[in-house]
Parts: C-alpha cells; structure tokens; sequence
C-alpha cells in the first residue's frame, strides 16, 4: 500500500508540469497584458514596469526562472493585489472556499445517494418519479438562476439569510445550498443507475430469497457493490467544491479563491493565476488517489498494488 501510494504521488508529478506548463503559455499568448489599460502608459514607463516583473524576457526563460522559484516555495507577488504574496492570498481565501465546498460536498452526500436508493427502490411510481424530476432539474438549472431565486425568497422575500457577504454562521446557508444543488442531483442521478444495477443481479435476489429485511439488502448489499462509480465522480467534486465555485463565490461576494481567480483571469494577474491553478490541481491529484484507496475498501476484488 505504501509502495503503491508513493508511485501514485510521483506519477502525479509530470501532470503537474504539464498543467503549469499549459497555464503558464496560454496565458502569455492570450491577448492583453496585466498592465494593459485605457490609459497610455509613456514607452519609458512600461518599458521599467516590464522589466520589474520579468516580462521583457523570452517566454522560455520566464517559465524556467518561475519553475526555480516554484522550486523553492515561492508562488511570487499577485499583480492585482499591490504585490501581495500569492500564498498568502491562498492561505487567507481558502478557509472560506473549504468551509462552503465541505458543507456543499455533506449536503450532496446526505441526500443525493439516499435519493438515488429510493427512486431505485420505488422504480416506475411516484417516488422515483418525484425523485427523478428534482434530479433532472438540478442538474438542468443554471447555478446563476439557481443563486437568483434562492435570493429572492429566501433572503428578499423571507428574511430568513443574509443574500450576500459573510456575517455569520447563517451567512453560508444559501451559498451552500448553491453550491450542493447540481451536486446532489449528479450522485443522485448516478446512484439510481448503479443501485437498480446491483439489484437485478443474482446476490442481491439470493438475500432477499435468505429472508433479509429490505433495508438491509439495500444498503449492505446493492448500495455498497454500487458505490465505485459514485466515487469516481466524488473525486474531482470534492477537489471542485473545496477549492470554491467561481460563479457562486461571484454571486454571493465571498472573498475565497474562486474568486480571486475569476479576478486575476480578468486582470490577467500571471502569478495568482499560476498559484490557483496549480493549487486547484494539487487538490484534484490528492482527492483523485484518496478515491483510488477507497475502492479497495469498497470492493475487495480491487486490489491495490
């Protein structure tokens, strides 16, 4: 397990540097510059402000001295942010994009699969019906318009939530249920299919042939034999939901690092948007080989090695 968990996390190397690599190039060939504006700077000017950054030099040579500095820990300074540190940045946003991902990613859990097990069980009547339209619609309704009505009557017309920034505790209820919508009709749709799978096959008629409570041959046998293809889709979930929504941290002015990357992509801010990124692929990388472990728990015939 040991030996296998060390090759996962080398091989997750040359992903990274492929990853950085494409960032870094897209950026630079995208156009504008981070310190392109309306106003025309004078040539003396821009020329020192070019050179300040590094970015008079080869495209080449900035990649190679960015990887040094990378190398050593450094993320460097955020054009956007008055030469803040990048890792700074992440260290003070991702407390707010993690704690509404967790929320987001247990809402998702606590009803998607136990809805996608009784619409399985009650295939073909009211409940699976029910259960499948709620699904299709999460799945169908834009995040945007989802955060819109959520607003309106929750927080406009109720009172009940604040409808934007971080006050409190009651703060997150509403970028949390945002956020948890299209995940909780995903697993749901994916765990009907899995779970009506599992139930046609022959361990699952030989238990209840054996007598067992329902309940019991639907969670300890059809739900467990149906849970790898819901962990192939928790994987980058969860790394989604913890490193924060762009749109729904946009909507609800949550300082996070979703955020702060749709900002630096705008402000085409080079090192915050490196720093994200690979941050958002070290997140995805680490939840990917986690699931990879699971799957040995969940299903004993995979094994691990």
């Amino acid at each position: 397990m040991i030996l296998y968990i060390a090759r996962r996390i080398l091989s997750t190397l040359p992903t990274l540097l492929i990853l950085m690599t494409l960032t870094f190039f897209l950026l630079r060939v995208a156009p504008g510059g981070p310190f392109d504006t309306d106003r025309s700077w004078p040539p003396e000017v821009k020329e020192n402000i070019l050179r300040r950054y590094g970015l008079d030099q080869p495209l080449t040579t900035q990649f190679t001295t960015w990887v040094k500095d990378l190398a050593h820990g450094d993320l460097r300074e955020s054009f956007q942010y008055l030469d803040q540190p990048v890792a700074e940045l992440i260290r003070d946003s991702l407390p707010y994009s993690a704690w509404v991902g967790f929320w987001a990613i247990l809402l998702s859990i606590s009803l998607g699969i136990p809805l996608g097990v009784l619409s399985a069980w009650k295939k073909n009547t009211w409940v699976d019906y029910t259960a499948s339209f709620l699904a299709i619609s999460g799945v169908s309704l834009p995040t945007y318009l989802a955060a819109s009505l959520l607003i309106l009557i929750f927080a406009m017309g109720l009172g009940w939530f604040p409808p934007a920034l971080i006050e409190g505790p009651s703060s997150y209820v509403l970028p949390v249920v945002t956020l948890g919508l299209r995940p909780v009709s995903m697993i749901a749709r994916l765990t009907r299919s899995a779970v009506l799978e599992a139930l046609s096959s022959d361990y699952v008629r030989t238990a209840y042939a054996k007598g067992l409570p329902t309940s019991r041959v639907l969670f300890q046998h059809a739900l467990k034999n149906s849970l790898v293809p819901i962990l192939a889709l928790l994987g980058p979930l969860i790394a989604s939901l913890i490193t924060g929504s762009f749109l729904v941290e946009t909507i609800f002015q949550i300082p996070g690092m979703g955020k702060h990357f749709v900002g630096a992509v705008l402000n085409r801010d080079y090192p915050l948007v490196m720093g994200v990124t690979l941050f958002y692929g070290m997140i995805l990388l680490g939840c990917n080989l986690l699931v990879d472990l699971a799957y040995g728990w969940v299903d004993p015939r995979i094994r691990l090695s």
